[in-house]
């Protein structure tokens, strides 16, 4: 019949062949869960911080007609702009719209008697750029070929 000693050193294990003692392991279970959470949260303050930086959020269409030789601009929302503008090779320098409000609407060509005169060529490819405070975006784009 075997001792109560022999048998927990069989179960458990003598001193010398307890590889890792239990405290060690609790250890690191809470250093794993503490890194674990570390990168977590730098990922989700990263993301938050990123938010709303430099983006102006708005939401404008661009309607280009070949048979009336004019783009018809629209603001379907207009977020936090402040203004918008027309960037591009093709367009006045510092061309701004005189859109302000949801549901304006504007109409641009290269001729004055077909809208308001600030494309410079019968062809060519501009941005409507949303202005927000310093922070500008673009928000459409479009090509228009009249020649």
């Amino acid at each position: 019949m075997m001792d109560g000693k022999t048998i927990r050193n069989k179960l458990v294990g003598s001193k010398d062949e307890r590889a890792v003692s239990p405290v060690i392991g609790v250890i690191l279970m809470v250093a794993i869960t503490v890194i674990l959470a570390a990168v977590i949260a730098a990922f989700v303050l990263d993301m938050g911080d990123n938010m709303g930086q430099g983006q102006v959020n708005a939401g404008v269409s661009a309607d280009v007609s070949n048979t009336d030789q004019q783009v018809t601009i629209s603001v379907d929302t207009m977020g936090d702009a402040e203004e918008f503008k027309l960037a591009g090779e093709n367009v006045t320098s510092n061309a701004t719209l005189t859109l302000n409000e949801t549901g304006d609407t504007i109409r641009v060509s290269n001729d004055s008697s077909n809208g308001e005169d600030l494309l410079t060529d019968a062809s060519g490819s501009a941005n409507v750029v949303a202005i927000a405070g310093d922070d500008e975006s673009t928000v459409t784009s479009f090509d228009w070929d009249w020649s």
